[in-house]
């Protein structure tokens, strides 16, 4: 737990939860959701999942390339993709997985690989679901 809080996000679901509204207390974000097509929904609005990926990837991105300026890498054209799975666990509960695909195209492969590490060892994401979900971490080109 964070011994003092710098911010604090604020937002209110609405409606029938996965079918239903999410809005932020600062109107940055206003949306309705629906469940994915693959769940059985519409597909005809945002999800958790897509919002979770959405943090996750800029969460990742922002601590990987805090950690990279303690070097003299070049982060030019890097990018983080989330993938937010959601599925039956063996118990029968529903559960997330997360794969993030860090591309550093200017920076060679063993030195992206550390920092990936380093980065995954400071992202708040990444600590607030280690040991809760699975999560893989794979550099790309």
């Amino acid at each position: 737990m964070p011994t003092k809080i710098l911010y604090t996000a604020e937002a209110v679901s609405t409606g029938d939860g996965r079918d239903g509204h999410v809005a932020t207390s600062d109107g940055r974000v206003d949306l309705d959701l629906a469940m994915p097509t693959a769940l059985g929904g519409t597909g005809e609005g945002a999800n958790p999942e897509l919002l979770f990926a959405a943090g996750y990837a800029a969460c990742f991105h922002s601590a990987l390339r805090l950690v990279a300026r303690r070097t003299s890498v070049d982060m030019s054209d890097s990018s983080v993709v989330a993938r937010v799975g959601i599925g039956t666990e063996e118990q029968g509960a529903v559960g997330l997985a997360v794969t993030l695909l860090v591309r550093l195209p200017h920076v060679a492969s063993g030195i992206a690989e550390e920092l990936a590490v380093a980065a995954h060892d400071v992202c708040p994401y990444s600590r607030a679901t280690r040991g809760n979900i699975p999560v893989e971490v794979h550099i790309v080109d």
